[in-house]
């Protein structure tokens, strides 16, 4: 018995052991990081599909429309520019590679202006607004947090559009 205690011993003080169990951990870190890049790129396809599927929808139809910003998927995640069109619960507005993109607005949306709390009712069309929200299967971005900016702010840039 004590024979395989002394084998069991050396295997766990073994130097190969140990490089086995660094090659696995650095096998599973590698298989988390390929995992989250499949998530984030499965989440940026999904929402460009739902964009495009319900862009008739969302915007009415538009023949011969153009291929979508330069990687040919608009941002999920929010927009940056001016409110084109308003219909509580949803704006429209004219993001800075100029695809427009319904808003939709919810209970639990925090609307400020600079600093100071308005509400939805407050907005007007062109106020140019930041807004950062989560992608909804509609299409549509579901606002979090909608800042109205100074109307001072400069222009998008050319190279921006």
């Amino acid at each position: 018995m004590n024979k395989i205690n002394e084998n069991i011993k050396k295997v766990f003080e073994s130097k190969v052991l140990f490089g086995i169990l660094c090659g696995i951990g650095i096998f599973i870190v590698a298989l988390l990081i390929f995992s989250a890049g499949v998530d984030v790129g499965f989440h940026k396809a999904s929402f460009g599909r739902a964009w495009g599927e319900n862009y008739e929808h969302n915007f009415g139809f538009v023949p011969n429309r153009p291929i979508i910003g330069e990687d040919n998927f608009p941002n999920a995640n929010g927009a940056i520019g001016k409110i084109i069109k308003i219909e509580l619960p949803t704006i429209i507005v004219q993001d800075k590679d100029n695809t427009e993109k319904v808003v939709l607005i919810k209970n639990d949306t925090q609307i400020q202006e600079m600093r100071a709390p308005i509400t939805s009712s407050d907005l007007k069309i062109d106020n140019f607004v930041v807004i950062i929200g989560e992608p909804n299967t509609q299409g549509q971005i579901e606002a979090k947090f909608i800042r109205v900016m100074p109307l001072g702010m400069p222009p998008v840039p050319p190279s921006a559009q």
